[in-house]
């Protein structure tokens, strides 16, 4: 009778590890696929932004040391990455071909001007970075005006804050039941094992020493949790990239690293408090009380 009690008694304890471990396995998961998305939702405001073009327009008849001027300008700007000019011949040519009309013979002229097309970095293509680009340029000798798609750029900068915060707050409430549903997990992981904390402490051992392998056991199960955390995710990873190959999400090894990195470092951590309070309780708890928790 008393084997089969204590069999029953490591069932329940092992069970409750498991389902203990799979449910932070889960928060990691969850916590891990919310920041993959959201950088990728960043890098893809930022390939957006780096495809925008500004137009620098020149004024007629600038000498050509002036025109000059202005590119070594351009390129010398830690904002810009990309410097193309474009005479107005050319520019009149694809004016036309958007058009599918001869313009300039209608016009008996070209009212197109020479002008530099300017690709700017991904963080120096906000509405204010570009504001303060356009008055910096627009200072310059030769320049006459400089065009850019405003609208374009605050749209996208809209649409990415307001996906991150959606993400962000349905990350945010799912953690914090998580938390609470972890906390009674591994309260009750610990709750298996009352009567052998209680029996150490009758026959004089520390609190240090009661604690600590609770505390490495909980860093193994973190490693564990962290373990399978990196799976899931790295098939929500390949399964992203096969359905929705067209999409870019993020390749940079270095995010890709710091994701997994905070995952593991989070199962340990969550594991580690979670144990330590959780111990920390039943090393508080009266004699009389033991039985009636």
């Amino acid at each position: 009778m008393a084997v089969n009690n204590n069999r029953k008694i490591k069932r329940k304890v092992r069970n409750a590890y498991i389902i203990s471990t799979v449910s932070i396995a889960l928060v990691l998961f969850l916590l891990g696929a919310v920041g993959y998305l959201i950088l990728g939702a960043l890098n893809a405001s930022n390939r957006l932004k780096e495809n925008v073009s500004v137009f620098v327009m020149l004024k007629d008849g600038i000498p050509e040391e002036t025109s000059a001027a202005v590119k070594r300008q351009l390129e010398t700007n830690p904002a810009i990455r990309e410097v193309k000019f474009i005479p107005k011949d050319q520019a009149a040519a694809d004016f036309q071909a958007y058009l599918g009309s001869d313009f300039v013979e209608f016009l008996q002229t070209n009212p197109l001007p020479d002008s530099y097309e300017v690709k700017l970095d991904g963080r120096s293509a906000e509405t204010g970075a570009l504001s303060a680009l356009e008055k910096q340029v627009m200072s310059w000798d030769g320049v006459d005006e400089v065009v850019y798609q405003r609208n374009v750029i605050e749209q996208v900068t809209s649409n990415i804050n307001k996906f991150n915060l959606v993400l962000l707050l349905f990350g945010g409430a799912l953690l914090i039941i998580s938390l609470i549903l972890l906390n009674n997990t591994i309260r009750v992981t610990i709750f298996s094992k009352r009567y052998l904390i209680h029996t150490m402490k009758l026959v004089g051992a520390t609190r240090w020493f009661i604690t600590k392998p609770f505390l490495g056991g909980s860093i193994l199960q973190g490693i564990y949790a962290g373990l399978i955390s990196w799976a899931m995710l790295a098939v929500m990873i390949a399964g992203l990239h096969e359905g929705l190959p067209e999409v870019k999400f993020v390749s940079d090894q270095l995010q890709l690293l710091f994701i997994f990195g905070a995952m593991m470092v989070g199962g340990i951590l969550i594991s580690l408090v979670f144990t330590a309070f959780a111990v920390r309780k039943f090393l508080r708890m009266r004699t009389d009380k033991l039985y009636l928790y």
